[in-house]
């Protein structure tokens, strides 16, 4: 057996069996974030994103722009649980002939994301190596009464997602800003059961949340925001590194959101399904009412 055969998803199940969580770990391996004690108030949250040359980024493309999207995705996990980013850790594996002009911008890039959104990047590590690789580490604090975990989604819940879904790689999947700002409006303001951020796709992610809920979905396609560069529903559904926010919440506490969501936001906030039982198949449903199976099509890595 080869990881090709058990996928990206398959070998995180496997390396859990051999990990057992200590008493200060409140969650580990299965959400954006770990959650770890901290204070009376307070939880720690702590996340890792690696992006390698040639899988998540080219060396063609601005330097800068690498550099924010290396922090960006770990503040997009932070922001998923309801937390605010605090501290960063940057490890870098680097070309010997790669220029200093074009680490330094890298560099920058970092710099800009953590500045805008109030990361100190407090330490690293660096290395030779034949392609570039950028591990970011993102530590974060949360208030124990707004932490949202994938594992809440509720039968009855309706579906939601900020902003609009596909076409990433034609350019968002590396000037994106993490939903940060609008997570914090949504646990401030909102009762949230579950929150992801869309990373490996919208129907991978939700089914991330379906699977640690134990329960189903119905979407209605028709309601899925596509971005004018999403050619099909399909590219809504699978394309990936959206970094949109993807949360369920109650009924009553819904329809709160749509009678306020234009003063609360500035981007569309738009309702797309609901979840059901886990009895229930999960479904897509078309404009005519035509019903198929929801399948996780999105990102892996092996």
């Amino acid at each position: 057996m080869i990881l090709k055969n058990i996928g990206e998803f398959g070998l995180i199940e496997r390396i859990a069996k051999h990990v057992k969580a200590g008493k200060g770990v409140i969650k580990g391996i299965g959400d954006d974030c770990a959650v770890l004690k901290w204070t009376r108030e307070k939880h720690l949250l702590a996340t890792v994103d690696m992006l390698i040359e040639d899988e998540h980024f080219k060396r063609a493309v601005a330097p800068s722009a690498i550099g924010w999207k290396a922090l960006c995705c770990g503040i997009s996990d932070i922001a998923a649980m309801g937390g605010v980013p605090k501290w960063a850790l940057i490890s870098a594996g680097l070309p010997k002939d790669l220029s200093v002009a074009y680490v330094d911008k890298i560099y920058a890039g970092l710099a800009k994301a953590a500045k805008r959104f109030g990361v100190s990047i407090v330490g690293g590590d660096t290395n030779a190596s034949r392609k570039m690789i950028l591990d970011v580490t993102v530590f974060g604090e949360v208030k124990k009464e707004n932490l949202v975990l994938r594992s809440g989604a509720k039968p009855g819940d309706l579906i939601f997602v900020t902003g609009s879904l596909g076409g990433s790689v034609y350019g968002k999947h590396l000037n994106f800003t993490p939903r940060l700002k609008e997570a914090q409006v949504l646990v401030k303001n909102f009762k949230v059961n579950s929150m992801i951020d869309i990373s490996d796709g919208l129907s991978s992610d939700l089914g991330h949340i379906l699977e640690q809920s134990k329960a189903g979905a119905i979407v209605y396609e028709y309601l899925i925001p596509k971005s004018k560069r999403a050619r099909t529903i399909e590219n809504a559904l699978s394309d990936g590194e959206d970094f949109e926010l993807l949360f369920t919440m109650p009924a009553k506490e819904a329809l709160r959101l749509l009678e306020k969501k234009r003063k609360l936001f500035k981007m569309p906030v738009t309702r797309i399904g609901t979840i059901v039982g886990e009895k229930y198949d999960s479904k897509l449903v078309d404009i005519f009412g035509r019903k198929r199976d929801l399948q996780a099509k999105g990102f892996t890595h092996f």
